[in-house]
């Protein structure tokens, strides 16, 4: 088990969504401030999208605090690149926690400052809107269809 973080995070270091997705359970539960809740292929189909899409993007991720018991984990990880909509550059970071079951990631919930993220990757727009519930629901909502598009894009269920 205390590889499977390992194997997650150097593979997000990598941009190697496969491996990613291969970490996961197939009935897995992911949940982030960006995507809300993901469960199964979505979830797996976001770490693929991610990282095709950030692949050569100026996209580093380190981790470390990497702690796992028998049925549970948790790792700290930062993440810098480049936000594409706006040309910013974002260092997000973002503490995770995990469950295990079958020798694999059944959940997954990272967290991070929704808020801060928005005053990185927006500027002006996020410094006021970034904190607010309308603004979290309306980035899940867009994350979400552009998964939806990716998933239909690479015949992914």
């Amino acid at each position: 088990m205390t590889n499977i973080l390992e194997t997650f995070y150097t593979a997000l270091q990598n941009c190697d969504g496969p491996t990613m997705a291969n970490c996961y359970h197939d009935e897995v539960i992911f949940e982030d401030p960006a995507f809300g809740i993901l469960s199964g292929e979505r979830a797996k189909a976001m770490w693929l999208m991610l990282c095709k899409t950030q692949n050569g993007n100026n996209f580093n991720v380190d981790f470390s605090h990497i702690e796992i018991t028998e049925n549970k984990g948790s790792a700290h990880w930062e993440a810098q690149y480049i936000f594409s909509k706006t040309e910013r550059q974002v260092h997000n970071k973002i503490n995770a926690s995990f469950e295990f079951k079958d020798g694999l990631i059944i959940k997954h919930y990272d967290e991070f400052n929704l808020h801060l993220w928005a005053k990185q990757a927006l500027g002006v727009k996020g410094i006021f809107f970034g904190g607010m519930t309308f603004f979290k629901n309306k980035l899940q909502s867009q994350t979400n269809r552009l998964l939806d598009q990716f998933m239909e894009k690479e015949k992914l269920s």
